[in-house]
């Protein structure tokens, strides 16, 4: 049996999506600058997925703008606006748990004059409020916080940070890092103060290789890339129509009923860890303090419904990660995003695992395409595989 448990690494794409990406690429392959019939039909395909997805946010069309994937949104998000508003402020908050999308753009603009906070979270990886806000000044210009936190599933309650982040001071610009939280929540940025919105299509049974940034009217925002002045002049370069047709067919998708698909990710997630649990030594990080062993579900539904990370204690995770492997159980070791740089999780030190737990950590993702027969072939494997791997790391 094959099990894929990386789905916040990256999903199987929807066989819709990529109909429409065959299409994009075999009939509809012209350039979408063209004033021809093919490139009126390509220019035709970005209008129908941009309109689906201002409507799935509930904004404007001309809001969207499409980028390489969520590292490119990201940057630009943060570094076109702070280049932009530099006049306004030149403090920026953020927290101690970001992707390095958000992270190392925040370093680049600390070396060139920028003064970058870091709110530190609990425990559970959720924001300390108070410490949140106690950063605010008047020179405050933009804070960036992640939806959902990659590795331990942590949610932050965006809405009610926003509400009092702008009660405290008024324009301040609220950039949200939603890959993980896209197509997993409702989201809709006017209504939750969110001014800058990021998505990524392959985190959604969709495409590689395509983002999404939302960018609210009003904002002042200068570009990054520059040559042909696409995308209202904010992101240069021929669209990546097929890319584009594929986000917008897997934002279609991915909504369609919407609550069974959660409710029963929750299910899954419920059941896989009260089993991991039972387990000799192993614990599951970022978990809500009020949720007793049994995991009740109104306290599961503070995390995200999709990201399980557990700690296997006298084992290392890469090796647990390659005998799963071997049984055809595909799981991460933590982001994918930095796992060729073998460091310490930022993630994992901020919530204050202890250090030699670091590197005992596995995370396992779900999609709405996991099975139940695939949660009890993992957990049987991993029952199998634990008391050797804990001998032979003891030898």
């Amino acid at each position: 049996m094959e099990v894929y448990l990386d789905n916040s690494a990256t999903t199987k794409p929807y066989a819709s999506v990529r109909d429409k990406m065959v299409q994009a690429l075999d009939e509809d392959y012209g350039n979408p600058s063209s004033m021809h019939r093919l490139g009126v039909n390509a220019e035709q395909l970005i209008r129908e997925a941009t309109s689906i997805i201002a409507r799935a946010l509930k904004v404007e069309p001309k809001e969207i703008i499409y980028t390489s994937g969520g590292t490119e949104a990201n940057n630009l998000a943060l570094i076109g606006t702070a280049l932009a508003n530099r006049r306004r402020g030149s403090h920026i908050i953020t927290t101690r748990i970001e992707h390095p999308s958000v992270h190392q753009p925040l370093v680049h603009l600390g070396e060139n004059g920028f003064n970058v906070d870091f709110a530190p979270v609990d425990k559970t990886g959720r924001l300390i409020k108070e410490s949140l806000y106690g950063l605010v000044n008047d020179n405050t210009l933009m804070v960036s916080i992640m939806y959902v936190n990659n590795e331990i599933g942590s949610v932050q309650e965006i809405e009610e940070l926003a509400a009092e982040l702008k009660r405290i001071k008024k324009d301040i610009i609220i950039h949200v890092d939603a890959v993980q939280a896209f197509g997993k929540y409702r989201i809709y940025p006017k209504r939750q103060n969110i001014d800058l919105l990021t998505f990524s299509g392959h985190k959604i049974h969709g495409p590689k290789g395509v983002g999404v940034l939302y960018v609210s009217e009003g904002i002042r925002i200068n570009p990054v890339v520059f040559g042909g002045g696409h995308q209202r002049n904010l992101r240069s370069g021929t669209e990546n129509v097929p890319g584009i047709a594929g986000i917008g067919q897997a934002v279609k998708e991915i909504y369609q009923d919407f609550d069974n698909k959660i409710a029963r990710m929750y299910e899954l997630k419920q059941y896989f860890i009260r089993q991991l649990a039972c387990l000799e030594d192993v614990s599951i990080i970022g978990i809500p303090n009020e949720c007793s062993n049994e995991f009740e579900m109104e306290h599961l539904k503070k995390t995200a419904p999709h990201i399980i990370n557990a700690c296997f204690e006298g084992v290392r995770s890469e090796v647990l990660l390659h005998a799963l492997e071997d049984k055809g159980i595909y799981v991460s070791s933590g982001s994918a995003c930095s796992s060729h740089h073998p460091t310490p999780s930022v993630t994992l030190s901020a919530i204050g695992l202890p250090k030699q737990l670091l590197d005992s950590t596995i995370r396992f993702s779900m999609s709405e395409m996991t099975t139940l027969e695939e949660i009890d072939y993992t957990l049987e494997n991993i029952r199998q595989l634990l008391p050797m791997l804990r001998r032979y790391t003891r030898r």
